[in-house]
């Protein structure tokens, strides 16, 4: 790329010698940074054709640690997985500057050729816009700008009313609890009566993230792939989520007399696993409803449907579940910051589903090794 800068005039005020002047120049070219090894070597690397392989390699890298919006490593693997499996097989050797909606074309077609659904081809070719829009010049340009055509690319039309999105009835969830007991019980009352993301239930403390009265759930952390994480799906996931007073006794009588470590735990006070907990609590009682088996997130579904059913205030909706504003509008409301209407609303609502917590045998999984700890200490 060839450019110009403004040096001295070439004559009058402000006129500078031969030399002044190429002194000058190298200050403009030192302080523009064009020069370091660095950028040379990546110019030199676009210019000579560098792959679409490389260009994704430093792209991975930097979309995690670039300081505005850097990507949750959940996304992150996600995105590998597409990159290994689908777009790197196929645009991987191809040069950057060659990736653009012919290709584009070819591997949608391979795509759709392969059984994914409109709506994962859709995903999977943000990725390769991606890619191709980050290889920029020193003022942050696209070295190689292109007007996608999704008609020339012939892209599927996602069909939003074809997408599989399982959700529970109110009838379902009665039944999924009456068929359960014990930890499997209440986390399945907890998600209904939420609308938590599984992870994030998994990952509440009972010292941590449970008010005193048990009306109201601090959302601060959650486990994903068997890791604690101290951070949530984005930043609007932060929230305190309040329960109905009988979601919130039922949730008493469960925690008992413990003080502290999560909430569902196993006998050595680890959190429980999600996948463990979809197998054993949630598809057993499906199969017995005759129900097709579904993942947890079926029940923030219910919880939406249930809020809106009983003309919960939209910006409340998106509160508890975790979703950010979508208008300047919402950013105004503040009744997220007004616990005893939150509370009310909670207790209007209700639950939508019924249950009964007369087993004997739903009690918590309560961590054996603590208390002996703990006795060995005192003596």
């Amino acid at each position: 790329m060839h450019a110009s800068e403004k040096v001295c005039p070439i004559s009058g005020p402000g006129h500078l010698t031969k030399s002044e002047r190429e002194r000058k120049a190298k200050e403009i070219i030192a302080e523009s940074g064009v020069d370091t090894p660095e950028y040379l070597a990546h110019a030199e690397g676009i210019s000579s054709g560098v792959s679409f392989r490389e260009q994704t390699a430093w792209w991975i890298i930097h979309v995690q640690q670039r300081k505005r919006k850097p990507i949750a490593p959940a996304t992150v693997e996600s995105w590998r997985g597409c990159l290994d499996t689908w777009i790197l097989p196929n645009l991987g050797d191809v040069p950057l500057s060659s990736v653009g909606n012919l290709a584009l074309k070819g591997l949608v077609e391979k795509m759709v050729k392969g059984g994914l659904s409109p709506k994962t081809v859709n995903t999977y070719t943000q990725v390769v816009k991606s890619v191709v829009a980050s290889a920029v010049n020193e003022e942050g340009e696209q070295l190689f700008p292109r007007k996608w055509n999704h008609e020339f690319v012939d892209m599927p039309v996602v069909d939003k009313s074809k997408q599989n999105t399982p959700h529970f009835t109110s009838e379902v969830v009665t039944g999924i609890l009456g068929f359960s007991k014990g930890y499997k019980q209440m986390f399945c009352a907890l998600l209904g009566g939420t609308g938590l993301r599984a992870g994030e239930a998994i990952g509440l403390e009972i010292d941590k993230h449970i008010s005193g009265d048990f009306r109201t759930l601090y959302i601060r952390q959650k486990v994903r792939r068997t890791k604690l994480e101290h951070f949530l799906k984005t930043d609007a996931g932060r929230r305190d989520v309040d329960l109905c007073p009988a979601l919130a006794t039922m949730l008493e009588e469960y925690v008992g007399g413990r003080t502290s470590g999560f909430l569902f735990c196993n006998k050595k006070g680890n959190f429980l696993s999600q996948t463990n907990l979809l197998r054993r609590g949630l598809h057993p009682p499906l199969i017995k409803l005759g129900q097709p088996k579904a993942g947890f997130h079926a029940f923030r579904r219910f919880r939406t449907t249930w809020l809106r059913k009983n003309r919960t205030p939209e910006d409340l909706i998106r509160y508890w579940l975790g979703h950010a504003d979508e208008t300047v509008t919402d950013g105004y409301s503040k009744l997220r910051e007004d616990l005893e209407y939150r509370k009310e609303v909670a207790e209007r609502v209700g639950l939508g589903f019924t249950f009964s917590t007369k087993n004997p045998s739903a009690v918590p999984v309560v961590p054996k090794s603590r208390p002996e700890v703990a006795v060995e200490s005192a003596a």
